[in-house]
């Protein structure tokens, strides 16, 4: 009998113990969908870094562009000797150097925009709810106002004021994105404040600047990691959407929104690929973002699994 209580003890102590953080990871790859999103997401990520070293020309310098190259098709070789693997634009920049800077462009926006405005947002949400009465009228109801407005409606209106600049579409994306997250924050923020640990850090006399951010906010991260993840793909969209209307970047920053409006006038006229290879790539950006953040969302809420 002790022998086999040896043996089970001995069992179980080889069996691995599944932490946390094994077992996010085992019910993330459970879908093979969003393994291939967050593939697809690491390429994407890693031409964007490595975009300098890999691009055959450098779109912003203005000594390696020469006019006589504009409008070349897929496969045409350059004045300088190297081939147009994607064609050219109307400046005769390189299509495939344009979408390799340009999804650099297009993913610091959407990162820094969505980061900055997901921690004003989610301050003003634990604030909210932690204190409650008039300050959670008053900041709920700026919430609403922000809210009622398109997004896109408000960031027009902000940049035709601030004008053209990266900074200034992050300024215009963050005004548009943190009521998202101020929102989110307050509803999980208002469920845990009534909890016991929150009422016994109170007994305690802690201050309030602890309780709502040593406390209530780590409990708060699963949903705004998951609406973060989303309204990363969501900044991308808009600032493609701005800058195709002219008002986002300037020309000499070409994300792939300018990138698919350069070829816009050119689409009659055959020469697709100056807006067709943008296009696909801001589309398999936004679509492997968002697998990504439909499968986080599954495994932190264990109730909208399948």
């Amino acid at each position: 009998m002790a022998s086999v209580i040896e043996r089970d003890a001995t069992t179980e102590a080889a069996l691995p113990v599944e932490t946390p953080f094994r077992r996010f990871v085992g019910d993330f790859v459970r879908s093979r969908v969003a393994v291939f999103g967050l593939a697809l997401l690491c390429m994407i990520l890693l031409i964007a870094v490595a975009a300098p070293w890999i691009s055959p020309q450098n779109p912003y310098d203005l000594r390696q562009l020469d006019i006589l190259d504009g409008r070349m098709p897929p496969g045409t070789a350059s004045m300088s000797g190297y081939t147009f693997v994607l064609g050219s634009d109307d400046q005769g920049r390189d299509m495939l150097s344009g979408i390799f800077y340009g999804l650099r462009i297009s993913l610091i926006v959407g990162v820094m925009s969505a980061a900055i405005a997901l921690v004003a947002g989610s301050a003003v949400g634990l604030i909210a709810a932690y204190f409650g009465g008039r300050v959670d009228s008053l900041i709920m109801r700026v919430v609403d106002i922000q809210l009622s407005f398109p997004a896109i409606l408000l960031a027009l209106i902000l940049l035709s004021i601030l004008g053209q600049g990266m900074w200034k579409i992050i300024l215009a994306l963050v005004t548009v994105q943190w009521a998202y997250y101020a929102r989110t924050v307050r509803g999980t923020a208002l469920v845990e404040r009534r909890k016991e640990y929150v009422e016994a850090a109170r007994c305690l006399a802690l201050s309030h600047a602890r309780i709502v951010f040593r406390h209530l906010l780590p409990n708060c991260l699963p949903p705004l990691i998951v609406v973060g993840t989303v309204q990363v793909a969501h900044a991308i969209a808009l600032e493609a959407t701005l800058s195709f209307l002219g008002i986002g970047l300037p020309i000499t920053e070409p994300s792939l929104g300018l990138l698919i409006a350069n070829g816009f006038e050119y689409l009659l006229s055959g020469k697709y690929w100056i807006s067709f290879f943008p296009g696909i790539a801001l589309l398999l950006t936004i679509v492997s973002i968002n697998l990504v953040g439909d499968q986080l969302r599954d495994v932190l809420n264990p109730r909208l699994q399948h």
